[in-house]
């Protein structure tokens, strides 16, 4: 489809000009002038709009949860769809999310409906989005479903910020401490290693474990940090298939502690995303599909698409999260007498609310453990090379004695 640069006028005579997709000259001056533009000068302008490449960049859920708030504000105060989505798109600093929103534009001015012209840019919007966009166009409530959006994706930032923030200083301490073990085998160990030679006699069996340690740290090193990248990019293959993922992603729940945290914020996400799409009058079915596909670990993912198939077979959505095994016992009674009442989505939402606090509490504790267990672990590698590398002297120095 061509695209066409156009220039006119609206209705309180300011000056207008942007780009069109449409399928002729006649078409682009027809869609103008039921958008009430007087149209001064239209001219093709080529296909680059319509055939640009899709960018394969995710754009951060933070950036579009920022974008979905200005979009429900500027929607709320009355602006039309197209100027909200052209006045986004100018301010915006990244530069994909601005042809993504462009491009958005160009489909909406061509016709297309706002749910429609997402789908087409998986980078930045994804299901549900999308799904939620479709419900509020429907029911002709954009508006107040974008607000929902913004929350949502909000809180959704929210709860990865907290967890990764909790996970840098337990991350830092250790890459440092592996490291400087690293270093000290690696430099300081050789030294040792010749003074103890020049020396003579036999050296205890920890040192001599120490310092064969250091050799072949020095020696393989290349070998060492290969064979890790290797481990590291298999595992991460391999969790990519389809049993792969199952077997690593149930490994993970039983971890304890790690295992427990994983569960709540699946149980988190699962109850915040289902709420927010049966408010926003998305079918249960379609939100539990889209709900299976956000839950960040396999065997939840199965749960909750076991859950879908229940349902679809007419049963309630209680009685199957409860054969599942995975939901806590707490989160069925809660989900139960939400059906019960007729109101699902205040009990997801206040689920949902218990668990991120619960998922606040659970990363603090968990911070607070690996604390004292690094200082043990770190305090124990450390001393025993301290150790090897000092037995020999006191050995010397009870010789001279």
């Amino acid at each position: 489809m061509p695209s066409f640069s156009w220039k006119g006028r609206d209705r309180s005579g300011q000056t207008l000009e942007g780009v069109l997709l449409a399928d002729s000259k006649d078409a682009a001056v027809a869609t103008l002038k039921r958008q009430q533009i007087q149209v001064s000068a239209v001219k093709e302008k080529g296909k680059e709009i319509a055939f640009l490449p899709q960018l394969p960049l995710r754009i951060s859920t933070k950036r579009v949860a920022i974008f979905t708030r200005q979009f429900s504000v500027m929607l709320d105060a009355g602006l039309p769809l197209v100027q909200c989505l052209e006045i986004l798109g100018e301010q915006q600093e990244h530069k994909k999310f601005a042809q993504i929103i462009d491009r958005v534009r160009a489909d909406v001015e061509s016709g297309t409906s706002l749910a429609e012209a997402m789908k087409k840019q998986p980078a930045a919007f994804d299901n549900l989005f999308c799904n939620m966009v479709a419900a509020g166009e429907a029911g002709g409530i954009l508006d107040i479903i974008l607000q929902r959006l913004s929350t949502y994706l909000e809180k959704t930032v929210k709860l990865r910020g907290q967890v990764k923030s909790a996970m840098i200083y337990p991350a830092t301490v250790i890459t440092i401490a592996v490291g400087v073990v690293w270093i000290i085998l690696w430099k300081v160990i050789p030294v040792f290693a010749q003074l103890f030679a020049g020396l003579g006699g036999q050296l205890p069996l920890l040192t001599r474990t120490v310092v064969s340690a250091s050799e072949f740290v020095a020696a393989y090193s290349w070998a060492i940090a290969l064979v890790i990248i290797a481990v590291i990019m298999g595992t991460r293959a391999y969790h990519r298939t389809h049993r792969g993922k199952r077997i690593i992603d149930g490994f993970l729940l039983k971890v304890p502690v790690l295992g427990m945290l994983i569960q709540k914020i699946a149980v988190a996400r699962f109850c915040r995303t289902l709420s927010t799409l049966i408010s926003s009058g998305v079918p249960i079915l379609d939100g539990l599909e889209i709900t299976a596909k956000t839950a960040g670990n396999a065997i939840i993912e199965d749960a909750v698409m076991a859950v879908r198939k229940s349902v679809e077979e007419g049963k309630t959505l209680s009685g199957p999260l409860k054969d599942t095994k995975v939901f806590p016992a707490m989160v069925v009674q809660m989900i139960h007498v939400g059906e019960q009442t007729g109101a699902l989505d205040q009990m997801l939402s206040k689920i949902a609310e218990f668990y991120e606090e619960e998922v606040d509490t659970a990363v603090a504790g968990l911070v607070k453990l690996l604390e004292p267990i690094m200082i043990v672990i770190l305090g124990t590698i450390i001393g025993t090379i301290v150790a090897a590398m000092y037995l020999p002297l006191y050995t010397i120095l009870g010789s001279i004695g």
